[in-house]
C-alpha cells in the first residue's frame, strides 16, 4: 500500500465525520495535485447520483459516473476520473476526482482511497445526518424514514453469495421490508410483505424484524424464529394486525435452503435461463393466531442459481388498467441472468416504474439472492 493511501486512511480516521471528503481532498492535493473532489451518492430510488455539496445530480445512464457505478470499475475521461464508492458490495455512489493522470498505479491508489471512503461513510452515518440527508431528492415520509433505517443495507457480496434488495415507492414505502445476516457459513434472509398504512405499518414491520433478529441472534431455528415473531405480534395486536413473511436460511457449503413460508411473498427460481415459482408450504401469517406452530421445508440449490423474492405489490402493479402480472414478471426475470443482483433488482424496479408511468402506489419489495457455490 502506497504512502498516499496510508495518509488518506489516517485522514479519514482523524477528520470530523462531516468533513471526510475534505479530509482526503487535502491528501490528494498534496500527493497527486488533484484539486476537485466530490462524492456523488446514489439516491433512495437508485435513479440519481447526488453531489454531497453543490452541483447538479447525474441521471443520464450513459454518463461516466453511472458507468463507474454500474460496472464497479474506475472510469477516466479527459482528466476526470470516477471511482466506485463501495463497501462489501454495498454501492454508495462514486467519487469524482480531477485532474487525474492516466497512470495505472495512481488510478489503483485512488480506487483504494474511494473504497476506504465507503467504509468510513458507513461507520459515521449513524452519528451524522450529512450523508443521509444528501442522498434524497425529496423528503422521506416518516414511515419511509423508519423503514430505510431498519435495513441492513441494499446489497452484499461475499465469495459464496451475492444479494440485493429494494423498497418501492422509495420515498413513501410503508410496511414492506427485508433483512439479512451471514456468518460465513450461512446466510439468513427475511422478506416482509407489510400491511396497513403509514407509521402503523412501519411499526408493525419494525416489531417483526426486531423479533426475528432477537430469535436469530439467540441461535434459534428458523421455525422457532417465526414462532417468536408470531407471538410478539399477537401479544401486542391480539390478531387484529398480522403480516406475511418469508424466512430463508442458506447453507453456503451445501446449497441447502431452509424456508418458512408465513403467508409469504412470491419466491421465484432462475436456473439455466428457466424461471419457475418455487412451491412452498403456505402457513399462517405472523401474528394472526396465538402460538402458531411453524414448520420448515428444505430444497437444494445448484451452483449459479438465482432466487427472487417479490411482494404482491410487484405483480399487482397497475398501469393503464392492466396488471403487471406473473407473465411479464417471469419474462423480465429471465432477462436478468447476466446482471449482478443489484442491477437485476434495479432493472426490475425501473421496468415497473415504466409500466405504471411513475412511482408505484402500493408497497413493493424485491430481493435477489445468488448462490455461487461453496468456497474455500
Amino acid at each position: 500500500m502506497s504512502e498516499p493511501v496510508n495518509r488518506a486512511r489516517r485522514a479519514l480516521n482523524e477528520t470530523p465525520a462531516d468533513r471526510l471528503v475534505g479530509g482526503i481532498g487535502d491528501v490528494l492535493a498534496q500527493a497527486y495535485g488533484i484539486t476537485d473532489v466530490e462524492l456523488y451518492q446514489v439516491d433512495y430510488r437508485l435513479a440519481e447520483l447526488l453531489p454531497l455539496t453543490d452541483g447538479d445530480s447525474i441521471t443520464n445512464p450513459g454518463h461516466p459516473a453511472w458507468r463507474a457505478f454500474d460496472h464497479q470499475s474506475p472510469i477516466l475521461t479527459d482528466g476526470t476520473a470516477w471511482f466506485p464508492v463501495t463497501m462489501r458490495g454495498e454501492r454508495r455512489g462514486v467519487l469524482c476526482l480531477s485532474p487525474v493522470p492516466d497512470d495505472r498505479e495512481i488510478v489503483a491508489d485512488l480506487a483504494d482511497i474511494a473504497t476506504a471512503l465507503a467504509h468510513e461513510v458507513a461507520a459515521v452515518s449513524a452519528g451524522t445526518d450529512v450523508y443521509l440527508a444528501a442522498r434524497r431528492t425529496q423528503r422521506l415520509t416518516l414511515a419511509a424514514e423508519m423503514q430505510w433505517d431498519l435495513l441492513p443495507g441494499r446489497s452484499r457480496i461475499r465469495p459464496s453469495f451475492s444479494l440485493a434488495g429494494q423498497l418501492e415507492p422509495a420515498y413513501a414505502v410503508r410496511g414492506d421490508s427485508f433483512d439479512w445476516s451471514d456468518d460465513g457459513e450461512r446466510v439468513w434472509l427475511s422478506t416482509i410483505n407489510g400491511t396497513g398504512e403509514g407509521v402503523a405499518a412501519s411499526l408493525l414491520t419494525s416489531l417483526a424484524t426486531h423479533a426475528l433478529r432477537n430469535a436469530r441472534r439467540a441461535g434459534l431455528s428458523l421455525a422457532d424464529q417465526a414462532a417468536l415473531a408470531d407471538q410478539a405480534i399477537y401479544d401486542l395486536y391480539r390478531g387484529e394486525q398480522h403480516l406475511s413473511a418469508l424466512l430463508m436460511e442458506l447453507d453456503l457449503r451445501s446449497g441447502m435452503m431452509t424456508v418458512v413460508d408465513a403467508g409469504s411473498p412470491r419466491l421465484v427460481l432462475l436456473r439455466d435461463g428457466d424461471v419457475t415459482e418455487q412451491p412452498l408450504e403456505a402457513q399462517f401469517p405472523l401474528g394472526m393466531f396465538e402460538a402458531t406452530d411453524y414448520h420448515e421445508q428444505k430444497f437444494a440449490l445448484q451452483r449459479g442459481d438465482r432466487l427472487f423474492v417479490v411482494s404482491d405489490g410487484v405483480v399487482e402493479a397497475t398501469g393503464q388498467h392492466m396488471r403487471y402480472g406473473e407473465t411479464a414478471l417471469d419474462r423480465f426475470l429471465r432477462r436478468t441472468g447476466p446482471m449482478a443482483p443489484l442491477d437485476a433488482v434495479r432493472s426490475l424496479i425501473g421496468d415497473l416504474r415504466a409500466f405504471v408511468a411513475g412511482d408505484l402506489v402500493d408497497d413493493a419489495v424485491v430481493v435477489c439472492l445468488d448462490w455461487t457455490g461453496p468456497q474455500a
